[in-house]
């Protein structure tokens, strides 16, 4: 692969094992952030400003474009549509007129909340009917109709994953990483932690999603002649099944704790919450498998093992 990648979101959860993929794959890579710039590699641009996308296209001439950066607090883009707006849906289209203009390749990282989630639904396919259940789903839902209408048939592709989990700078970057903490503040049994043990996830690690774009990658340019009738929507997914209790209940075995502080929450949504979670978005990855795209995801217990392990008791 001997191209130019360009790497939007590059500071963030997803962003940094993307560039490290390609980048240990021996193309060039080169990444946007905004509130954590680090030139040369990770050049600051604002991409809720029109001008500064088109100077970090002219700039880095990518060949390839991941496009990671996103407003992906369901709650934030409550709270400011209008910010979350010009990010998950106005800059999605420019970046996306910018790469059919210029020629370049997109791959428009999306979500699972597209879907309703309602119980009985899930796997979603592909094809599936979409009606996502709050306003962040929406948005994104309204970012991968840019990047359909927008660029050509296998020019644009749109990659829906679930909540994801990796290598972070803070747990707060992940709603999944984040239960670490929550788990020590519950060995005290005074905590009064409630953990949602109702909505189910597929918790993904962000290495195995950097993975998967690199392979559609490398797929998509191969079939240069016949890529205009591949997939333009797919979606991966680990099959690890477990409500955030859950999730914590294996988070405090790897750590070797016990958390008399947190109770689960079986209730489902409350109808005075400011958002509606989904209760199951189970992505299928049929789409994936049939153009031959390895999506065996790393086992989740071994992984946070290895990540906590310096911690353990």
């Amino acid at each position: 692969m001997t191209s130019t990648v360009l790497v939007t979101g590059a500071s963030g959860l997803l962003g940094r094992a993307v560039f490290n993929t390609f980048q240990h794959s021996g193309v060039l890579v080169v990444g946007q952030g905004f509130s954590r710039p680090a030139p040369p590699t990770i050049l600051k641009a604002d991409l809720e400003k029109d001008e500064d996308i088109k100077t970090l296209f002219d700039e880095v001439k990518p060949q390839i474009v991941i496009h990671c950066a996103a407003n992906k607090s369901p709650d934030l883009c409550e709270k400011n549509p209008d910010q979350a707006r010009r990010l998950n849906v106005e800059a999605t289209r420019k970046l996306a007129k910018e790469c059919e203009s210029r020629g370049a390749f997109l791959i428009y990282i999306s979500t699972d909340y597209v879907f309703p989630g309602t119980e009985g639904d899930a796997p979603y396919e592909a094809d599936a009917q979409t009606k996502p259940p709050n306003l962040y789903g929406q948005m994104k839902l309204d970012g991968e109709k840019a990047v359909l209408e927008t660029t050509s048939p296998g020019a644009g592709v749109v990659l829906r994953v679930p909540v994801l989990y990796g290598n972070a700078k803070d747990n707060s970057e992940s709603a999944i990483n984040t239960l670490v903490d929550a788990v020590k503040k519950a060995t005290d049994e005074n905590a009064g932690v409630q953990m949602d043990d109702w909505s189910q996830r597929y918790p993904t690690n962000t290495e195995d999603v950097a993975r998967v774009c690199r392979d559609i990658v490398i797929k998509y340019l191969r079939e240069k002649e016949k890529r205009k009738d591949l997939p333009r929507i797919l979606q991966f997914s680990s099959e690890d099944r477990m409500t955030k209790y859950e999730i914590c209940q294996k988070l405090a075995h790897v750590l070797g704790v016990a958390t008399p502080g947190m109770t689960a929450n079986k209730q489902g949504n409350d109808p005075n919450a400011g958002v509606t979670r989904p209760y199951d978005t189970h992505l299928s990855t049929k789409a994936l498998t049939e153009l031959g795209i390895d999506v065996r995801t790393m086992d989740f217990i071994a992984w946070w093992r290895r990540e906590l392990g310096a911690y353990r008791k």
